[in-house]
């Protein structure tokens, strides 16, 4: 499925400004969270497609990028994979834009879980041929993913120094805003619901505890993929929270454009101009393959648009590995430019033709004189 335009998505024009866009997905995140449309997978959806189009145009160099490139200027660059991830998450990731992570005042926010937690999933895009589909390949990716700043360790703050409890929540990550019987507990927006805060942050990292790194990796993809299918890389992710494990890399598949051959699930489709000759008195004709050229037989009398069949000549079933067939569709040429020779049998050929010859458009023209000599 085609991924909508970020800009449509967050309804701005591409002149927006960054405060523009900032406010446009706060408008829009609080109008599609779940909160707000409890058991609405479709609400859901797009509040997830809002935070993949943030993400992109908030950022500078990847908003850059997509303005010049679309959506294929990001390959590798270390998307999140937004479908994928939990709501409370993707509120955690941008926390800044809502100020407090019960934004509806619903009561629903937790205090974020101190104990490990498995990092963000990242997604990017293969691009293959139907000859690596027919085998199946290995693809190296190249890709930008947060990792572990090599200075602090991960933990976001000089060496030498820690972090400290924090001043707004006194630690506990929460607080209560009311009085009386009434009271909202949200997470603290100082610490984000950690309970501490860096007061000497890591001049590399700048107190994130993260740092972008190029990675390369080697994807196997088996014979058989489809167009959009992930492949998923195990523990290529950014890396967990408090120890936690690395989330994982998805790779969707993107099918090339063959120059002879069209998929239709596990079918090749190719379509193969003849002459009117080779159609009327049969021929046998080379015609395109994943490998080469091959031979196919046509008999007399060959009309448009027939198709024949080549067994096991197709792409393999992900699973059973069964190959399906190539269909050959015939068009016919009718040639442009004869010399007079040509002109003279065809003219004599001409004088020849009858209902026995030609049945089917005998056939029309008996039905065309009929539908017009009534009068209709």
């Amino acid at each position: 499925m085609a991924k909508r335009d970020y800009y449509e998505v967050l309804g701005v024009n591409k002149n927006a400004s960054a405060e523009d866009i900032k406010r446009a997905y706060r408008r829009m995140a609080m109008k599609y969270h779940p909160d707000k449309n409890p058991g609405d997978k479709g609400a859901e959806a797009k509040f997830k497609e809002c935070a993949e189009a943030y993400e992109v145009l908030s950022n500078p160099e990847k908003r850059q990028r997509y303005d010049q490139f679309g959506h294929e200027g990001l390959r590798g660059s270390g998307m999140h994979d937004f479908s994928r991830m939990n709501v409370d998450d993707i509120g955690s990731m941008f926390s800044d834009i809502f100020g407090f992570g019960d934004i509806f005042g619903t009561g629903r926010s937790k205090r974020r879980p101190t104990g490990p937690a498995k990092g963000y999933d990242l997604e990017t895009t293969v691009e293959l041929t139907l000859n690596d589909i027919a085998e199946g390949t290995e693809k190296t990716i190249e890709f930008t993913r947060q990792d572990i700043c090599g200075d602090c360790g991960g933990s976001g703050s000089y060496k030498g120094s820690k972090p400290s409890k924090c001043p707004a929540c006194g630690g506990s990550g929460q607080i209560s805003r009311g009085g009386g019987f009434f009271q909202m507990v949200s997470t603290c927006p100082h610490c984000h619901g950690e309970g501490k805060v860096i007061t000497n942050p890591c001049k590399k990292c700048r107190g994130t505890g993260q740092v972008p790194k190029k990675r390369i990796v080697a994807v196997k993809i088996p014979a058989g993929v489809h167009e959009g299918q992930g492949v998923r890389v195990s523990n290529e992710g950014e890396p967990g929270k408090q120890g936690g494990p690395r989330g994982d890399l998805y790779c969707y598949i993107r099918i090339a454009k063959h120059e002879f051959l069209e998929r239709d699930g596990n079918t090749l489709i190719a379509v193969v101009p003849i002459s009117f000759t080779q159609a009327a008195l049969g021929a046998t004709i080379e015609v395109p393959s994943l490998n080469g050229t091959k031979q196919l037989k046509i008999p007399a009398g060959t009309q448009y648009g027939n198709v024949f069949r080549i067994k096991g000549q197709g792409l393999p079933n992900m699973r059973s590995r069964q190959k399906g067939d190539q269909l050959v569709q015939i068009t016919i040429e009718t040639p442009t430019k004869l010399n007079g020779k040509q002109k003279d049998l065809l003219s004599e050929f001409a004088k020849t033709e009858n209902k026995n010859v030609n049945p089917q458009s005998e056939s029309f023209i008996e039905k065309l004189k009929k539908y017009f000599g009534n009068g209709k």
